[in-house]
This record gives structure tokens, C-alpha cells and sequence, in this order.
């Protein structure tokens, strides 16, 4: 798979995902915060199948 996710969209997602698994632990201590795992291992991994999907891509790098 090609990246397609940019170093500032990466760090965002990072960062979102980490807040959202925190919920789980910390907070209202839902389930919920288990959806933090989507954007954070689209941040870790670089590549988003729905940037793939409609053709976005925010990686200056080719």
C-alpha cells in the first residue's frame, strides 16, 4: 500500500487516536474510546483506505 497520509495529517491522527483510547481507561471509561484505534494506526501506518478510496492524498513524497 502507498502513503498517502502527510506528516501534519499523521501527527493529527496520532494524537486524536491516543485522546480517544484514553477514554478508555481514563474519563467516562466507555468502549467507545476503542474507535482511537482507527486514526491512530492510519497515523502509524501512513496510509488511509479512505483517502485510497476518493483519490486524496495529503504526502508531498511520492
Amino acid at each position: 500500500m502507498t502513503r498517502n497520509v502527510g506528516s501534519v495529517d499523521r501527527a493529527v491522527r496520532i494524537i486524536i487516536g491516543i485522546v480517544l483510547l484514553a477514554l478508555v481507561f481514563v474519563g467516562p471509561k466507555t468502549m467507545w474510546g476503542l474507535i482511537g484505534i482507527v486514526p491512530l494506526a492510519t497515523g502509524l501506518f501512513g496510509t488511509c483506505a479512505l483517502y485510497s478510496i476518493f483519490g486524496i492524498n495529503t504526502c508531498k513524497i511520492k
